[in-house]
């Protein structure tokens, strides 16, 4: 575990570098997460050194004192700059409220990253009511309905299921609550003509949180955008599908290179 610090904060981060000659990849985690949901994608080291990112709160990253929504998504925001800028990574690839990281940091900051993928995530990001109330007040209820059927995951095996359950208890109650906040907020549907990076929308076949509706959408908005499916998978695909997720990454990067 490495560590950058900016703006009076430690943002931890894992590097693994096997000597790849492709462009560094930075992964940004979604709500209740942490860098570690990306282990999956440390196969990827061969042809890619991999980037992944604790935004503050989660992980081994210091919190912030700010309030859910613009201010919540703007540090995490400054967060994946940081390792970006101290990591030479190239792209960005992000997942749930990651995914709207990643489209605030190329809407809003001074970053031009090679290409950037977007999974289990959207333009706007709207969380259940019900869903909101229990992270307010029951939060083992909360973790269970996400981990309910093709919520964030379709079909897992009950061991992976156990330890995303653990994660989301140990980021806790307000950390996690902060991050769907900061996704129920979050909206810039009018705003993705603006971004001129090639991006890659990838979604989990039977993802009921961020649907395939929303990865068209991204497809379709993006002047260079395209879309992918994860078959038998949910939300988070690349937890879930590993090999396929890899596949369409290198299979989107490899064809920029042509």
């Amino acid at each position: 575990m490495q560590a950058v610090t900016h703006h009076g904060r430690e943002t931890a981060y894992e590097v693994i570098d096997r000597g790849a000659d492709g462009p560094p990849i930075c992964f940004v985690h979604g709500s209740g997460g942490s860098r570690t949901v990306w282990t999956g994608q440390h196969r990827l080291a061969d042809r890619y050194p991999i980037v992944t990112v604790d935004l503050s709160g989660h992980g081994d990253s210091d919190d912030i004192d700010a309030s859910a929504g613009y201010s919540a998504l703007s540090a995490y925001t400054d967060d994946v700059l940081a390792v970006v800028e101290a990591t030479g990574a190239e792209v960005l690839v992000g997942n749930s409220l990651g995914g709207a990281v990643v489209l605030q940091l190329l809407l809003e900051r001074d970053a031009d990253p090679e290409a950037a993928v977007l999974t289990g995530t959207g333009a706007r990001l709207g969380v259940l009511d019900d869903l909101l109330t229990w992270l307010k007040s029951d939060f083992e209820r909360a973790i269970e309905f996400l981990h309910g059927p093709d919520r964030l995951f379709h079909d897992p095996d009950a061991d992976v299921r156990e330890r995303s359950m653990e994660l989301m208890a140990d980021t806790g109650q307000a950390v996690t609550r902060r991050d769907f906040l900061t996704c129920h907020e979050f909206d810039v549907r009018d705003r993705l003509d603006e971004i001129a990076v090639p991006t890659l929308a990838v979604y989990g076949e039977h993802d009921q949180l961020t649907p395939p509706r929303f990865h068209e959408f991204l497809a379709d908005e993006i002047e260079e955008g395209r879309r992918a499916e994860i078959e038998d998978a949910a939300h988070l695909a690349m937890i879930e599908r590993p090999d396929a997720f890899n596949g369409v990454v290198e299979a989107f990067l490899a064809d920029l290179e042509n």
